[in-house]
């Protein structure tokens, strides 16, 4: 069985203020074009389809346009999506039922009531079955009523959470299954700071949504999203396939592509890259203006300039945005100007969590949980 593996879309997304819908109507493109070539079994879309819980009419729009593409590209494919931190669950789980019946999932909630269970969506080829488990991103406090709470009534972890959730599953080991799931889910003993993030992702203090990845061991393949760089998590067959373009300056040089898995009998799983191009790669530019400006392009840039000397800042700015109309922001390294911004001993600007514990100054245990969580809630409502 072959199916294609795709996560963090996030559509409606904008890099610097400027509106990528033309860059993602040019990878959807080439997404359908794979899938018209490929005539996978399966799509599987592992979270974040839009950048906004409440996204515009174009994101909305522009969806619509690629699903249905997807659909007469490979009109045999099953299509599975589920919701991550950054969509509305209840928006799209909205009509759940109705959609099935046309071979697409789309699952935003995850069970709720002792009587529900995981989404599991059944295909079948030459070696037999094959169980697709849709899990859309979870907090400890949509599940509470199933998972139970600790000692002290409080929500459980994450890890405890998604632990709890997957072993409540009846699921047959001696068959295929894939899992299809939205979190932060680490290798055993590895620490999350040893984790490469991208810029834009959403991170909570303290890394307490960290999952451990032991739970995906009852897998024959993790569909994972919400890491924006492609990567595996401890083994070949869990994977996050990152972005399907760069979204931010440090996803700058990163290849892109679809993963393409393909099922043979238990046990045999092979996985490749189906590359996708940007229409505006993402590209980082250091050196003196001159240096820079040599290299003129309509690709997105960072641009770090380090003249030691202040050019002319009127004439800088007209060249180098005629030499790149598409830049999305221009550093000097050695500009003199005050730097008011509070700062760790080693010169690394700090987070929020830091940054209010230099301020409030001696917070015991207690108060420093308590900071905790009101940072995290205030990220989860910008997510």
């Amino acid at each position: 069985m072959k199916f294609f593996h795709l996560s963090d879309l996030h559509i409606g997304l904008k890099l610097y203020n400027r509106d990528l819908q033309d860059d993602q109507i040019h990878i959807f493109h080439q997404i359908c074009s794979a899938a018209q070539r490929e005539q996978p079994d399966a799509i599987l879309i592992a979270g974040d389809i839009y950048d906004k819980a409440l996204p515009s009419a174009e994101a909305v729009a522009l969806f619509d346009r690629f699903t249905a593409d997807l659909a007469a590209a490979a009109p045999h494919a099953t299509l599975m999506m589920i919701s991550g931190n950054h969509d509305s669950a209840t928006r799209i789980n909205v009509f759940r039922q109705i959609l099935r019946q046309q071979k697409l999932y789309m699952i935003g909630m995850p069970p709720r009531t002792p009587e529900e269970h995981i989404e599991k969506v059944t295909l079948e080829d030459a070696f037999g079955p094959v169980h697709f488990y849709l899990l859309p991103f979870v907090k400890p406090s949509m599940v509470k009523e199933i998972v139970g709470t600790d000692a002290a009534g409080a929500n459980l972890s994450y890890n405890e959470t998604i632990h709890r959730l997957i072993q409540r599953e009846d699921i047959d080991e001696t068959q295929r299954n894939v899992l299809v799931s939205h979190q932060f889910y680490l290798p055993v003993g590895t620490d999350a700071q040893q984790v490469e993030r991208m810029d834009n992702e959403f991170r909570t203090v303290g890394n307490i949504d960290e999952v451990k990845a032991d739970v995906l061991a009852r897998f024959d393949y993790a569909a994972l999203g919400h890491i924006h760089k492609p990567m595996r998590v401890g083994s070949e067959v869990h994977r996050y396939c990152g972005t399907p373009m760069p979204y931010s300056v440090s996803e700058a040089n990163q290849q892109k592509g679809i993963l393409m898995v393909e099922l043979g009998e238990k046990g045999q799983v092979k996985t490749s890259l189906l590359p996708l191009t940007p229409l505006h790669p993402v590209r980082v530019l250091s050196g003196t203006l001159e240096e820079v400006l040599r290299q003129g392009c309509e690709d997105y840039v960072s641009i770090h300039l380090t003249d030691k000397a202040d050019p002319d800042l009127s004439d800088m700015q007209d060249r180098i945005r005629a030499a790149f109309p598409n830049l999305l922001e221009l550093r000097r390294e050695h500009i003199r100007t005050a730097d008011y911004s509070m700062q760790a001993l080693d010169n690394t600007p700090m987070d929020a969590f830091s940054l209010c514990n230099a301020f409030l100054k001696d917070l015991d245990e207690s108060e420093q949980t308590l900071l905790q969580d009101v940072i995290n809630t205030v990220l989860e409502g910008q997510a």
